[in-house]
């Protein structure tokens, strides 16, 4: 699913049904049931998606339509891989930490030896 998302800050409904291929009341109906898809509502009620929440729609389509997921199981699905990205960067932290010890202990043993 190589889609390309435009580079803009706010996309309409109609935008977003082009992009994902599906009718709006689709991505409305998804939008009740995945609450990571949350757009900005206008003065006039219009809904406006940031392109995070294009990006989650369509990994929703992506779980929906192409991997035959429920709704149910494509929420699990979007969590487990929610919840590994978290940790990946709990971890990636923890590495960015340990290499910074060990560069300011080598500039350390660096300064003694010479």
């Amino acid at each position: 699913m190589n889609t390309i998302i435009p580079d803009k800050a706010y996309f309409r409904i109609g935008e977003v049904s082009k992009i994902l291929n599906v009718e709006p009341y689709v991505i409305r109906y998804w939008e009740t049931e995945f609450k990571t898809v949350s757009p900005v509502r206008t003065k006039t009620a219009q809904r406006l998606y940031r392109k995070k929440d294009v990006q989650e729609l369509l990994s929703i389509k992506n779980l929906l339509y192409a991997q035959r997921f429920t709704i149910d199981g494509a929420k699990k699905q979007l969590h487990k891989i929610r919840n590994s990205n978290e940790s990946n960067g709990k971890d990636n932290e923890k590495q960015k930490l340990f290499l910074m010890r060990l560069k300011k202990e080598l500039q350390q043993i660096k300064e003694i030896v010479s």
